[in-house]
Parts: structure tokens; C-alpha cells; sequence
């Protein structure tokens, strides 16, 4: 059996990661290029969105209403929706300075303002790497709902490598929470797999068990590209036909696609192509409970359970989201492709509600979800912005949407 694992200290982390950095940022930037969807120029600056679409629900304060995103944004003034414009104004100074290609902020489903920069508009379409895994999760949470699969099952039920082998106990669960003990290091991971590999699922199956599932937490990209696996054989069909038959097509995301690898399986550690808008929509999925205009698109308890702590080992992770709560705060900053030394637990967005969670992807794509205020804020741009003179890390986004605002909706 293994024992626990001792972490790698930081500094020797960073060292490490900063001579792969280069390549593996390289590679992947190409493999996202492969395949991508959407595109198409817009104007830079802030954009209004056609107003219009909205289904009213239930009302969330005694001045304001939420509705469900329609084919068109239903649109409201910042100061009616509760914000300090000014702010708001701040907020985006700050991501352009930082080379954002968009930045949009909703509240109650409707859309408060929006930008657009570096030519691109609502309609263009980018990779959002890590931020697909939190859509995989959801995907993993319709597939049990239907009894197609339970988290609580073998993996090896459906990775049948891995039956008689130390990997056959992994439950799907242990997947999901990155408490697999499935083999890693930082080359493997980043390079030979997310880059290299053209079958990066057969890539990721054949790795070695390194430590006992549950007993080491590790941001392990292979060990989620398994769940392509996992998916695809519990559904009978592949999970970006999946997806977009069951989350991206019923909530309107129409500029949005999950990409495959070479060898034709569907990408589940990154490759969606998605666009601000359609983030946002996801963002208010979750912000409702999983619920789009009365249908039940990702099951209620699913939304709870996977915005929750899964295990203790990271308490700041989900089933594949990044929550609020005090965690290791270098495990997200992998996540975004940034770097620090702390490992002094704290909050991801220190100040914020703890119910806050975020959907994370490498060169700081953010979908930051507010359920205390209905607020949902999406960011996305290049990984690699040599003239930013700023940065735009999930505290920024979240503590800056926070302190804009500044009291409830009026409209």
C-alpha cells in the first residue's frame, strides 16, 4: 500500500514548472488552436447587449426579480442593478490593463455591463482551458441523475485497464476531487499528456497508481482526461455530444463547443471553446441550482454538493469547481498558470462570502459565481500578454465585483 505522499515544497515546484512553463504553454496554445470555434471581431470598449429574452422567476429581493437568459440578454442599467458604476469602470481599466480580451458582469440573470478588447466581440469564441473542468463535472452530475453512472461506483467499471491493477478502487468520485492517487508529476502532466500525446485518454489511462485514492490531493489534469472515458461509456455517446445535448444546447450556448484530441476523444481536462456570454450563462446555471427556465438542467443537489468541500485535503475544492473557504492557496494559482509561495491557508478571494465559487482556466479565464448578491462575473483572454502592465487573478475579479456593490437592484 502507499502512504501518504509529502507535497514537493513550493519553491522547488516553481522551478520546476518555470522550465516546462515555456513549452508546455506553447503546446498547448496549439492544441487549443487545433479545433477552435467561434471567432469574429468586435468593437473594444463596453458593449450593450439587445434587450429583451428574459423569463421572470421568482424573486430573489423585494425589488427585483431574476430572469432566465433568452436568445438575447435582457439588459439593466448598472446603478439599478445595485452597482457603483465608477467601479464597476475600475474593475475593467484594470482588466485591459491586464490584456483581457472581455470582461461582463450579470445580476439576476440580466446582463449590467459588458467589454470587449484586443478585436473581439460577444460572439468570439476562446479556449477556456482549466474553466471545461467545472463542465464536466456538471456533465458527470446529469449522467448520475439519469442513472447512467454513480459517483460513488469504480472508475474501473468503465476503465476496464484498471481492473486487477492498484487503480481498480478509484471511485468516480475520487476523480472528480483530484484524491485519486493517480500518477504525477509536472512533465507527465503538462507536457507528455496535455501536449504531447495524440490519445491523451489512453495516454492518461496508462499511467501507474502512485498513492492509496483519498490520501494525497493533487490538481492531476490526466486523471480528469479519464473521465472522457468514464462518460462516454456510462452515456453510450461521447461527452461533447453529451454536452451539448444536455447542457450547452438546452441553456442557449450556441457560440460554445468541447473540443477533441487527435485521436477522437472528447476533451475533459480543457478544450472548451466558449465566449462570455455563453460563460455567464453557465455562471447563472449554477447561480439558480442547476434550473433554466423550469427545466432542471443540472440537478439541484448535484449544484450543492459539488460547490461544497469534497474532502479535507484540499478544503478548497469541489467536484472540479474552486470554492472560497481556506485552502493552500498555490493549488488554484496552478490552476491559472500563476505562481506564489504561500502555502498559508487562506481564501482564494480573501473578504468575499465563503459561498462564493469560481470556474478556473489557465492565463486567468474566471467564471466567478456570487450567490449572496445573484452576481455572476466572467473574464477571459490570452495566456500570454507580454505589454499587460496589470494582472486580473480570481481575488481580482471577485473582490472587485464585490466592492462594486453597492446595495440591491431597484430595476
Amino acid at each position: 500500500m502507499w502512504g501518504i505522499r509529502q507535497p514537493v515544497p513550493v519553491r522547488s515546484r516553481r522551478r520546476g514548472r518555470a522550465a516546462l512553463g515555456a513549452a508546455a504553454t506553447a503546446g498547448l496554445l496549439g492544441l487549443a488552436a487545433c479545433s477552435s470555434g467561434g471567432g469574429g471581431a468586435g468593437s473594444s470598449g463596453a458593449v450593450a447587449a439587445p434587450v429583451g429574452g428574459g423569463t421572470t422567476q421568482a424573486p430573489t429581493s423585494a425589488a427585483a426579480s431574476r430572469v432566465v437568459p433568452g436568445a438575447q440578454w435582457q439588459t439593466v442599467d448598472p446603478a439599478e442593478a445595485g452597482f457603483d458604476p465608477a467601479k464597476l469602470e475600475t474593475m475593467a481599466q484594470q482588466a485591459e490593463a491586464a490584456g483581457s480580451n472581455c470582461l461582463l458582469v450579470t445580476r439576476d440573470g440580466k446582463l449590467v455591463k459588458e467589454w470587449y478588447w484586443n478585436g473581439t466581440g460577444p460572439d468570439s469564441a476562446q479556449e477556456v482551458f482549466s474553466a471545461t473542468k467545472s463542465y464536466t463535472s456538471a456533465l458527470v452530475g446529469i449522467a448520475q441523475a439519469e442513472g447512467k453512472l454513480s459517483i460513488d461506483e469504480p472508475a474501473s467499471k468503465y476503465i476496464t485497464e484498471w481492473q486487477g491493477t492498484p487503480s481498480e478502487k478509484i471511485t468516480i468520485k475520487n476523480l472528480l476531487s483530484n484524491d485519486s492517487g493517480r500518477y504525477y508529476d509536472d512533465k507527465t502532466d503538462y507536457v507528455d499528456m496535455a501536449v504531447g500525446a495524440r490519445d491523451k485518454t489512453a495516454f492518461a489511462i496508462g499511467l501507474s497508481q502512485q498513492s492509496e485514492p483519498g490520501t494525497v490531493w493533487k490538481y492531476n489534469n490526466s486523471a480528469i482526461q479519464t473521465l472522457s472515458r468514464v462518460l462516454e461509456k456510462a452515456t453510450g455517446t461521447s461527452p461533447s455530444d453529451y454536452a451539448q445535448q444536455k447542457l450547452l444546447g438546452p441553456i442557449g450556448m450556441t457560440d460554445s463547443k468541447m473540443k477533441k484530441d487527435a485521436a477522437g476523444n472528447t476533451l475533459t481536462f480543457m478544450g472548451l471553446d466558449s465566449t462570455c456570454r455563453d460563460m455567464a450563462r453557465f455562471g447563472n446555471l449554477y447561480l439558480d441550482g442547476g434550473s433554466w427556465g423550469g427545466a432542471q438542467v443540472v440537478p439541484g443537489d448535484w449544484v450543492k454538493e459539488s460547490t461544497t468541500p469534497s474532502q479535507q485535503l484540499n478544503p478548497g475544492y469541489g467536484y472540479l469547481w474552486w470554492l472560497n473557504t481556506r485552502s493552500d492557496p498555490s493549488a488554484a494559482a496552478q490552476a491559472t498558470g500563476s505562481q506564489t509561495d504561500s502555502t498559508t491557508p487562506k481564501q482564494l478571494a480573501p473578504g468575499v462570502p465563503e459561498d462564493a465559487f469560481f470556474a478556473l482556466g489557465l492565463g486567468d479565464q474566471h467564471i466567478a459565481i456570487f450567490p449572496d448578491s445573484g452576481v455572476v462575473a466572467v473574464r477571459l483572454g490570452p495566456v500570454n500578454t507580454p505589454g499587460a502592465t496589470a494582472k486580473f487573478r480570481p481575488a481580482d475579479i471577485a473582490t472587485m465585483t464585490q466592492a462594486a456593490v453597492a446595495g440591491e437592484p431597484t430595476g
